[in-house]
Protein backbone atom coordinates (compact mmCIF):
# COMPACT_ATOMS: atom_id res chain seq x y z
CA UNK A 1 0.00 0.00 0.00
CA UNK A 2 2.11 3.13 -1.49
CA UNK A 3 -0.28 6.46 -1.75
CA UNK A 4 1.79 9.45 -2.43
CA UNK A 5 1.85 10.62 1.09
CA UNK A 6 3.32 7.31 2.52
CA UNK A 7 5.91 7.63 -0.57
CA UNK A 8 6.88 10.66 0.63
CA UNK A 9 7.37 9.67 3.79
CA UNK A 10 9.34 7.53 3.30
CA UNK A 11 11.36 9.17 0.99
CA UNK A 12 12.08 12.55 2.33
CA UNK A 13 15.83 12.55 3.75
CA UNK A 14 17.60 15.10 5.70
CA UNK A 15 19.31 17.01 3.49
CA UNK A 16 22.22 19.49 4.43
CA UNK A 17 24.15 20.62 1.11
CA UNK A 18 22.61 22.45 -1.22
CA UNK A 19 23.55 24.06 -4.31
CA UNK A 20 23.56 27.92 -4.98
CA UNK A 21 19.94 27.93 -6.56
CA UNK A 22 17.59 30.29 -4.94
CA UNK A 23 14.33 28.81 -3.53
CA UNK A 24 11.48 30.42 -5.27
CA UNK A 25 9.13 32.65 -3.82
CA UNK A 26 6.12 30.39 -4.73
CA UNK A 27 7.88 27.41 -2.83
CA UNK A 28 8.40 29.41 0.19
CA UNK A 29 4.65 29.90 0.25
CA UNK A 30 3.91 26.09 -0.13
CA UNK A 31 5.95 25.36 2.51
CA UNK A 32 4.64 27.69 5.17
CA UNK A 33 1.35 27.06 4.03
CA UNK A 34 2.12 23.00 4.79
CA UNK A 35 3.18 24.07 8.07
CA UNK A 36 0.33 26.62 8.70
CA UNK A 37 -2.33 23.03 7.90
CA UNK A 38 -0.50 21.36 11.19
CA UNK A 39 -2.62 19.60 13.64
CA UNK A 40 -2.95 21.65 17.08
CA UNK A 41 -5.18 20.93 20.08
CA UNK A 42 -8.03 23.28 20.25
CA UNK A 43 -6.53 24.78 16.64
CA UNK A 44 -4.80 26.87 18.33
CA UNK A 45 -1.89 27.08 15.47
CA UNK A 46 0.75 28.25 18.21
CA UNK A 47 4.05 28.28 15.55
CA UNK A 48 5.28 31.27 13.76
CA UNK A 49 8.13 31.36 11.26
CA UNK A 50 11.03 33.93 10.62
CA UNK A 51 12.00 33.59 7.04
CA UNK A 52 15.65 34.78 6.68
CA UNK A 53 17.41 34.27 3.19
CA UNK A 54 19.62 37.73 3.66
CA UNK A 55 23.50 36.63 4.32
CA UNK A 56 24.49 38.69 7.14
CA UNK A 57 21.43 37.30 9.14
CA UNK A 58 22.20 33.91 8.22
CA UNK A 59 25.31 33.92 9.21
CA UNK A 60 24.63 35.74 12.42
CA UNK A 61 22.02 32.95 13.27
CA UNK A 62 24.84 30.16 11.43
CA UNK A 63 27.55 31.26 14.15
CA UNK A 64 25.05 30.15 17.22
CA UNK A 65 25.26 25.90 15.94
CA UNK A 66 28.07 23.52 15.55
CA UNK A 67 26.35 23.26 12.53
CA UNK A 68 26.72 26.11 11.43
CA UNK A 69 27.86 24.84 7.79
CA UNK A 70 24.53 24.11 6.56
CA UNK A 71 23.03 26.94 7.68
CA UNK A 72 25.86 29.38 5.95
CA UNK A 73 25.35 27.40 2.57
CA UNK A 74 21.66 27.05 2.71
CA UNK A 75 19.83 29.44 0.52
CA UNK A 76 16.91 29.57 3.02
CA UNK A 77 16.40 29.06 6.79
CA UNK A 78 13.16 29.07 8.13
CA UNK A 79 13.13 29.69 11.71
CA UNK A 80 9.90 27.94 13.98
CA UNK A 81 9.19 29.65 16.77
CA UNK A 82 6.51 28.38 19.74
CA UNK A 83 3.96 31.46 20.24
CA UNK A 84 3.51 31.67 23.82
CA UNK A 85 0.71 33.85 23.59
CA UNK A 86 -1.46 30.99 21.87
CA UNK A 87 -0.48 28.03 23.97
CA UNK A 88 -2.44 26.53 26.51
CA UNK A 89 -0.31 22.76 26.83
CA UNK A 90 3.39 23.48 26.53
CA UNK A 91 3.33 19.70 25.94
CA UNK A 92 0.73 19.39 23.16
CA UNK A 93 2.13 22.53 22.05
CA UNK A 94 5.63 21.45 21.59
CA UNK A 95 3.99 18.24 20.02
CA UNK A 96 2.07 20.39 17.36
CA UNK A 97 5.34 22.19 16.39
CA UNK A 98 6.81 19.28 15.64
CA UNK A 99 3.94 18.33 13.31
CA UNK A 100 4.44 21.95 12.09
CA UNK A 101 8.01 20.74 10.79
CA UNK A 102 6.80 17.73 9.68
CA UNK A 103 4.43 19.38 7.11
CA UNK A 104 7.31 21.85 6.46
CA UNK A 105 9.85 19.01 5.85
CA UNK A 106 8.11 16.73 3.52
CA UNK A 107 6.14 20.23 1.22
CA UNK A 108 10.12 20.93 0.86
CA UNK A 109 10.54 17.02 -0.23
CA UNK A 110 7.40 16.92 -2.63
CA UNK A 111 8.70 20.48 -4.30
CA UNK A 112 12.21 18.65 -5.42
CA UNK A 113 13.77 20.66 -2.27
CA UNK A 114 15.71 19.39 0.32
CA UNK A 115 15.56 20.51 3.98
CA UNK A 116 17.01 19.51 7.49
CA UNK A 117 15.78 20.41 10.86
CA UNK A 118 18.37 21.83 12.96
CA UNK A 119 16.94 21.44 16.48
CA UNK A 120 20.69 21.69 18.27
CA UNK A 121 20.11 25.40 17.81
CA UNK A 122 17.97 26.23 20.96
CA UNK A 123 20.44 25.48 22.66
CA UNK A 124 21.59 29.28 21.41
CA UNK A 125 17.76 29.97 21.67
CA UNK A 126 18.05 33.17 23.46
CA UNK A 127 20.84 34.50 20.90
CA UNK A 128 18.85 33.53 18.04
CA UNK A 129 15.82 35.26 19.40
CA UNK A 130 17.93 38.63 19.86
CA UNK A 131 19.59 38.16 16.09
CA UNK A 132 16.08 38.00 14.53
CA UNK A 133 14.63 40.74 17.28
CA UNK A 134 11.55 38.59 17.61
CA UNK A 135 9.01 39.83 20.70
CA UNK A 136 9.58 37.86 23.97
CA UNK A 137 6.14 35.47 24.02
CA UNK A 138 8.20 33.57 21.17
CA UNK A 139 10.30 30.53 21.85
CA UNK A 140 12.76 29.05 19.30
CA UNK A 141 11.90 25.57 18.36
CA UNK A 142 13.68 24.94 15.76
CA UNK A 143 15.52 26.24 12.45
CA UNK A 144 14.57 24.49 8.79
CA UNK A 145 17.60 25.04 5.99
CA UNK A 146 16.24 24.49 3.06
CA UNK A 147 17.54 24.40 -1.22
CA UNK A 148 18.05 22.62 -3.90
CA UNK A 149 20.06 18.98 -3.43
CA UNK A 150 23.37 19.14 -4.14
CA UNK A 151 23.38 15.15 -4.70
CA UNK A 152 20.71 12.40 -4.31
CA UNK A 153 20.31 11.58 -0.89
CA UNK A 154 21.40 8.20 0.52
CA UNK A 155 18.99 5.55 1.07
CA UNK A 156 18.18 5.37 5.13
CA UNK A 157 17.87 2.24 7.03
CA UNK A 158 15.02 1.95 10.16
CA UNK A 159 14.76 -0.54 12.84
CA UNK A 160 12.15 -3.61 11.83
CA UNK A 161 8.48 -2.25 13.10
CA UNK A 162 8.23 -5.13 15.47
CA UNK A 163 11.20 -3.67 17.51
CA UNK A 164 9.10 -0.67 17.94
CA UNK A 165 5.62 -2.07 18.97
CA UNK A 166 5.32 -2.65 22.45
CA UNK A 167 1.82 -4.33 22.95
CA UNK A 168 -0.40 -4.76 20.11
CA UNK A 169 -4.49 -5.87 21.26
CA UNK A 170 -6.09 -6.37 17.91
CA UNK A 171 -4.02 -6.82 15.11
CA UNK A 172 -1.39 -9.03 13.42
CA UNK A 173 1.37 -6.92 12.73
CA UNK A 174 4.83 -7.94 12.00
Amino acid sequence: MMNPVLKAIRERRSIRKFTDEPVEEEQVTAILEAGRWAPSGLNNQPWMFVVITDPAVKAAVAEKTEYHRILELAPLLIAVFLDMEQSYSRTKDIQAVGACLQNMLLAAHSLGLGAVWVGEIVNQREDVEKILEVPAHLELMAVLAVGHPRRTPLDSERKPLSELIYRVSKYNIE
